[in-house]
């Protein structure tokens, strides 16, 4: 076999001996070294290296027909790949900080059983309306009047119990909201 045949076979399969080398050994390599050094940056950048890798994975076991019909794919993957872990290009913060970071952080949940709340003449929902008189049928109006009398001691005692500091904020801001036309508000407590 001359050597202008293996450099033919080479670059023809450039994309399986290239893939494993950028894809694992280089991140591994570069993970145990983050791992025993003292800074946190290295650590984020190669969990989150191993984090885009899985869904990258992911992604090509659920679309492996699709895949194999497309001719580029392992190229481009390399591509990618070397971007996201060479860390010249710093490709694994990113694509992390601006697509996957918000889908796990920022969870929304939707909810397939929404039933729209109707609204009253002051705007308010009738949920509230709707719980209490649960309540009054499961436990009675006596009990529902106990635990509006509870509640109305709660916040008065939640009232009365504030600390001095609170009290001074609490002047402080109606003073510098200009709460107050004259110098002095009613408290006198200059």
């Amino acid at each position: 076999m001359s050597s202008g045949s293996f450099f033919k076979v080479l670059l023809k399969n450039f994309d399986v001996l290239a893939g494993p080398l950028v894809t694992l050994v280089y991140p591994l390599y570069a993970s145990v070294k983050a791992i025993e050094s003292k800074s946190h940056v290295d650590d984020q950048q190669w969990l989150t290296d191993w984090v885009l890798y899985s869904l990258i994975t992911l992604f090509e076991l659920t679309f492996v027909k699709v895949l194999e019909w497309l001719p580029i794919w392992p190229y481009a993957k390399l591509i990618f790949t070397c971007w996201l872990v060479l860390p010249y290009f710093s490709g694994a913060a990113y694509v992390y900080e601006h697509y996957v970071r918000p889908i796990f952080v920022n969870q929304q949940i939707v909810n397939i059983w929404y039933v729209p709340r109707k609204n009253d003449g002051i705007g308010r929902s009738d949920d509230i309306l709707s719980a209490a008189e649960r309540y009054i049928e499961t436990n009675g109006p006596e009990e529902f009047e106990k635990l509006i009398s509870k509640a109305e001691r709660s916040s008065k005692s939640r009232n009365n119990n504030r600390t001095a500091t609170e009290v001074w904020s609490d002047k402080e801001t109606k003073i510098w909201r200009g709460g107050n036309s004259s110098f002095y508000d009613d408290y006198h407590d200059y």
